[in-house]
């Protein structure tokens, strides 16, 4: 479809603001301000909307255009798998699904080796719990139903996923009572450490301490696994210090639960590795996966597990893993999966992901040198974050009157980039980002955090 006049556009604008829910927006505010936005192209870090409007895509889609728009060799190979085969018969499978499965065993740490294929981030979260309370019924351990995750964390938006979060920015009243067992401990976040780190290494260690204490307060034979994202995002890239890791894999073995790690945002290359648990050398039981599997061009997800755990489920039908997902390992979606890891080993993105991630963070500490409103830049990979503050030496933020994730967000558009503006932000442009689009995408932060100051001053 071609949008060729101001009217055919206002017609979409007012058909969108009658029949569908925009993620995250309010009809009549968007109304009052001639919204939604409609785009229509991309190419690269770019995009552009109907009216022609070409913006620099800081936030990758929502995380996930790792490599990047307008990649006609992914749409080829979804067409070509369509004109042969777009499902197949229940029970069965499809050559690109188990060559995906295959591929992703290769890539992925240590012993994961089988994959259980979904739709997307949310449904991979939710199998990865069901397969871990499924596990351990199949061990001999039923008592082991409760999980422990972080606070300041998001998993997904189903019930279980849902109740493994805890961030303010998406609160949960709503949806009251989430599924139970599930219990939250500190982020190890060096910059506002909740247990009074006085370094990121302190910090780490406090909060990996609560987890042990977490465990034992349950009650180790009732707790069934530790969830948790490598890099977080609801806070604004949070980077725990690197005795974290390591010693969350020590405390899930010495009690016996596994350890669960979220890789959707994290994976396929968004920290300068393929996968973040590398930078930390430890291998998960379980890693959830999306979003870059395809970079955004279908729909897919996975949770893949290591060797022994998906051993239990094999030998008798009684054993098996009684779980579908409509859609998930779908043909056409693995199809494209596969173009995409292809296309980012040969362009090796996780390594430009490293060097450009290395020279958006120095940009970002340039401009908190020069902006007093930036409490915090961090950053691994191109998973860059940093936090908006009233005042440094208080860390107290704007209140909420002062508006200012719609004014950052405006300003920053204002200047060709579109990022999401607010208290925490995340920068994560695609990994085929090149040195001068982070350039154009500094430059746009810092005429926008100049004018945001200015009107705050006011």
């Amino acid at each position: 479809m071609t949008i060729s006049s101001d009217a055919e556009i206002k017609e979409l604008q007012d058909s969108a603001l009658e029949h569908l829910w925009v993620y995250l927006r309010e009809p009549s505010d968007m109304a009052e301000k001639g919204e939604p936005q409609i785009f229509v192209e991309g190419k690269g870090c770019q995009v552009t909307d109907a009216l022609g409007n070409t913006y620099i895509d800081a936030m990758s889609g929502l995380w996930l255009k790792n490599v990047g728009y307008g990649r006609t060799e992914i749409a080829d190979a979804a067409y070509e798998q369509m004109l042969k085969l777009t499902y197949m018969p229940l029970g069965t499978t499809t050559e690109p699904a188990v060559r995906l499965a295959e591929k992703i065993a290769d890539i992925t740490p240590g012993d994961l080796s089988r994959c259980f294929f979904t739709s997307g981030g949310s449904e991979a979260v939710e199998t990865a719990m069901k397969l871990t309370r499924a596990y351990f019924k199949r061990m001999g351990e039923s008592s082991r139903i409760k999980f422990i995750s972080r606070k300041g964390s998001y998993h997904g938006a189903t019930f279980g996923a849902l109740a493994l979060g805890s961030s303010s920015h998406f609160p949960k009243v709503d949806y009251e009572p989430l599924l139970a067992g599930c219990f939250h401990v500190p982020q190890p976040n060096p910059y506002r450490c909740e247990l009074g780190g006085e370094s990121p290494e302190d910090c780490a260690e406090r909060c990996v301490n609560a987890v042990e204490e977490m465990i034992l307060f349950q009650g180790p034979e009732t707790v069934a696994a530790v969830v948790a994202e490598p890099v977080s995002s609801p806070l604004g890239a949070i980077v725990p210090a690197p005795n974290y890791w390591p010693r969350l894999r020590e405390i899930c073995d010495k009690y016996g639960c596994l350890l669960i790690a979220d890789e959707v945002i994290t994976g396929f290359g968004r920290t300068g590795k393929m996968f973040a648990c590398e930078h930390w050398g430890i291998t998960p039981d379980m890693m959830t996966v999306a979003k870059g599997i395809t970079s955004g061009y279908i729909p897919m997800g996975g949770t893949i597990v290591r060797k022994a755990i998906a051993d239990s489920f094999v030998g008798s039908q009684k054993a098996a893993f009684r779980h579908v997902i409509t859609f998930g390992g779908h043909p056409v979606a693995a199809a494209a999966s596969l173009k995409n890891l292809e296309i980012m080993e040969r362009e090796n993105l996780p390594d430009n992901s490293a060097k450009m991630g290395r020279y958006l963070l120095d940009g970002l500490e340039e401009l908190k040198d020069k902006h007093a409103i930036i409490g915090d830049v961090r950053g691994l990979g191109l998973f860059c974050g940093l936090e908006v503050v009233k005042d440094r030496k208080t860390k107290e933020y704007f209140a909420p009157e002062a508006e200012l994730a719609s004014r950052l967000t405006q300003a920053f558009s204002d200047q060709g980039i579109l990022l999401r503006g607010g208290d925490m932000m995340n920068i994560m442009p695609p990994l085929c980002v090149t040195s001068g689009e982070i350039d154009e995408i500094l430059g746009a932060l810092d005429k926008g955090f100049d004018q945001v100051s200015r009107d705050l001053a006011d």
